[in-house]
């Protein structure tokens, strides 16, 4: 494994360096004066520039590049234009909602996805199949915000079951913080699953035409015991692959999620971060989002290794 590591870390470091850049360069050609809006709408252009100057955006934009990846790299993540707080300070009091709702939204995936997945490679009735089958195409075909307004309409308006909006910490009061998560939760896991779960159920039915399983089919093998020894084992390191794809598609995904059930995340913070041309907060967020997607995806390509023991690491 540690070789498999350093082989990566060349295109693990291209690829982070390429979004620092893109971070950087991204929130600048949105349109928008950040100096001009931290000094409010009566302030004169004397006032703008002074703060333009305080700013430090003045300078040349590869003189703040430097200057930002410097901070980066000594843990100065700088100062939010919008809010005068430490962006270390802000994201810090965000991170444990957006962090909680990705948690629970990736064991949902995995619950959903996996189960539906397997039940389908494993169907062997016509009915079975197209129940599989239909479920899937209904996943495939509904958005995570679209899923989510339905799930605001069904248990929030019409039967009352579970707030709508806002959130309590899980770790504050676990059963009102739980209730509080399963709808985003379950907006954002759901949809996703049926992508998966197609891949599982191809995998199965691929491996059941393996050798090996005719192999211990002829030695009598119990069904049951083939499925879960040879066929899922074997068809779980793709799913595994795709999973921690779709754990970065999440982070993108919770923007629109805390939004409609007005969740106080990462998300929104980015979403109010870019309205009020927040450079140093927005280049933050975006760099966080992508190390993290590159660390689950590096862990999920060990666990289809782990999974499959005829992927190597090191091949």
């Amino acid at each position: 494994m540690i070789h498999f590591l350093i082989r990566r870390l060349p295109s693990v470091l291209l690829v982070l360096v390429a979004t620092t850049a893109i971070a950087f360069l991204l929130p600048r050609l949105a349109p928008g004066d950040p100096a001009a809006i931290a000094a409010g709408p009566e302030a004169t252009a004397e006032q703008v520039a002074a703060i333009r100057v305080e700013m430090g955006l003045d300078r040349p934009l590869a003189e703040q590049y430097v200057h930002w990846m410097g901070g980066l790299l000594t843990g100065d993540l700088g100062q939010s234009l919008q809010f005068k707080r430490p962006v270390a300070e802000l994201i810090g009091s965000r991170v444990e909602s957006t962090f909680e709702l990705t948690v629970a939204a990736t064991i949902l995936l995995v619950a959903v996805s996996l189960g539906l997945g397997i039940f389908a490679g494993s169907a062997r009735s016509r009915l079975s199949r197209f129940t599989a089958d239909a479920s899937n195409t209904v996943l495939l075909a509904m958005p995570p915000f679209l899923f989510g307004l339905l799930l605001i309409i069904l248990f929030g308006v019409v039967f009352r079951l579970l707030p709508i909006s806002g959130e309590v910490a899980v770790l504050d009061d676990p059963v009102i913080g739980l209730q509080y998560l399963i709808l985003p939760a379950v907006a954002m896991a759901v949809p996703m699953g049926g992508h998966v779960a197609m891949l599982v159920q191809s995998s199965m039915d691929n491996a059941w035409r393996q050798d090996y399983v005719d192999l211990a089919v002829a030695k009598g093998v119990p069904r049951r015991w083939i499925t879960l020894r040879h066929v899922v084992r074997n068809s779980l390191g793709p799913a595994a692959v795709t999973i921690g794809m779709r754990f970065g598609d999440m982070l993108a995904g919770a923007v629109v999620i805390e939004m409609i059930f007005a969740r106080n995340g990462i998300g929104q913070l980015g979403v109010s971060g870019v309205l009020s041309a927040d450079y140093n907060l927005v280049q933050v967020i975006i760099v966080g989002t992508v190390l993290i997607a590159v660390v689950v995806q590096l862990l999920t390509e060990i666990a289809m290794a782990v999974l499959d023991p005829r992927v190597r690491l090191g091949a």
